[in-house]
């Protein structure tokens, strides 16, 4: 399937399993690989255990706690495979808690799915512009002054990088050198470039993501780093209010899958809600031997 996708072979690749429980870890992380997609997702069993699904993410390298774009698309598995009924949410229990998938529905089929972050949290502010901009291969002026470079965290964390306009976004290209070096001894092992410019008029934000640790150089949909980039968004105003809604993300526009991603997010004193949504175009089915 095709994940924070408007139509086939747009968004980013997921690969679903459903009962697999008897499939051990070995072979989870053998299968990811075979794969090669961004991630692989295995529902461990039919039934709900403390009200929601017990799912395990893997890359093509290891294991994660939470990601994105695995989260909807499990969710929509789950709902058309094993629930197999017009439901208002499916949860998942992922390694990092359990967390909530909202659906609407055009007929039998989810149309518009929204997951609820876990509770943001902000690592290292104001990281080095001049030490960014080398490893995104751009010049410092670039790089938006008026916004911290900062470390973010959903679940999964992001390195997030305002950049002032849509050329410096298109321009960035990671010198591996010095994105290993940078990141070394930071939490976060993703970087997220974006500006308030688009390609297409009805977006807001144009955005990347690189995650070479992961084994992915670039990768077309993130939903984990847009939850990041939308908590980032409403602590620093960054649309002049502490709330944002239906904000439209475009992502995957520069290697050829593009996404769309929705960002809904409330500050409330200390704390941060956040929704990131997306829809789902399935591709193929089948019985895996």
């Amino acid at each position: 399937m095709d994940v924070f996708a408007e139509s086939k072979y747009a968004g980013n690749q997921l690969a679903v399993f459903t009962s697999a429980s008897s499939v051990s870890e070995i072979e989870m992380q053998k299968i990811a690989k075979e794969m090669n997609y961004s991630e692989t997702t295995f529902v461990l069993s039919r039934q709900k255990r403390d009200g929601g699904y017990d799912v395990r993410i893997f890359t093509p390298n290891e294991e994660v706690p939470f990601a994105g774009h695995p989260t909807l698309g499990t969710a929509y598995v789950i709902q058309q495979a094993i629930v197999r009924k017009a439901v208002k949410s499916v949860v998942l229990n992922l390694k990092v808690g359990q967390v909530p998938v909202s659906l609407s529905y055009k007929a039998k089929t989810p149309d518009l799915l929204w997951m609820k972050q876990i509770q943001p949290t902000f690592g290292k502010t104001e990281l080095p512009r001049q030490s960014a901009a080398q490893m995104l291969s751009i010049d410092e002026n670039l790089i938006d002054s008026r916004f911290p470079i900062e470390e973010v965290s959903t679940g999964l964390s992001f390195i997030i990088v305002p950049l002032k306009s849509l050329d410096a976004v298109k321009r960035s290209r990671i010198d591996k050198a010095k994105y290993f070096e940078f990141i070394k001894d930071k939490s976060s092992k993703g970087v997220m470039v974006f500006c308030p410019e688009a390609y297409a008029k009805v977006n807001q934000i144009n955005a990347r993501v690189f995650i070479d640790y992961y084994g992915i150089p670039e990768d077309p949909a993130t939903g984990s780093a847009n939850g990041c980039l939308a908590a980032y968004l409403v602590k620093h105003s960054y649309f002049g209010s502490d709330h944002i809604d239906n904000i439209r993300v475009e992502q995957g526009y520069e290697i050829g899958r593009p996404s769309l991603l929705f960002l809904k997010a409330t500050m409330k004193g200390e704390l941060i809600d956040v929704w990131v949504g997306g829809r789902v175009v399935m591709i193929a089915k089948g019985v895996f031997v």
